[in-house]
């Protein structure tokens, strides 16, 4: 099947995402991130699973602004009053239903995190996975991501094209 003819479906843990880019210390661009799924994978829907806090609406305004399909999870807090909306069981059913349904030719999947590993399998089974990106470093990959055979890349690889730029500041006589 051509590329550009392909409906591919993007699922994104955005939890697991954010902390693995920040882990390597680097900032996305999620406009950047979201035409590169479109070019790259011919990703048609960017699902973002998200834990939904109040405070963060013009962050999920922005993200839906690039082009990301937001499925929220209502969080809770620990007793420490951290937030934990863990999105994972979600993410796993609205592909499981996507695939059932034959809403997409394959599905790009965003983690590090091995609890994936059962729904790679299932989508390599079915032949709809088209790619896992990893946005951890190598090492920290779940081995039972690794250990399913699927095509994995590490978002790390593409840092110069997904970064966030920083806009330079005149020097002393106002030029860039």
């Amino acid at each position: 099947m051509d590329k550009k003819q392909e409906n591919n479906f993007a699922f994104i843990d955005a939890a697991n995402l954010h902390k693995g880019i920040k882990s390597l210390h680097w900032q996305l661009d999620y406009q950047r991130f979201r035409i590169w799924l479109t070019e790259k994978y011919s990703v048609s829907t960017a699902y973002l699973f998200i834990g939904l806090i109040p405070k963060y609406k013009d962050l999920y305004t922005i993200l839906q602004e690039a082009g990301f399909t937001l499925v929220y999870k209502e969080v809770v807090y620990d007793g420490e009053g951290k937030p934990k909306g863990n999105c994972d069981a979600d993410l796993v059913l609205k592909v499981t239903q996507d695939t059932y349904e034959n809403a997409f030719s394959k599905a790009v999947i965003v983690t590090s995190d091995g609890d994936y590993a059962g729904l790679i399998k299932f989508l390599l089974e079915k032949s709809k996975l088209e790619i896992v990106l990893s946005p951890a470093k190598v090492k920290k990959c779940s081995i039972l991501i690794k250990r399913t055979g699927a095509r994995i890349s590490y978002l790390n690889d593409q840092k110069s094209i997904l970064e966030t730029r920083k806009e330079k500041t005149p020097d002393k006589d106002e030029t860039l």
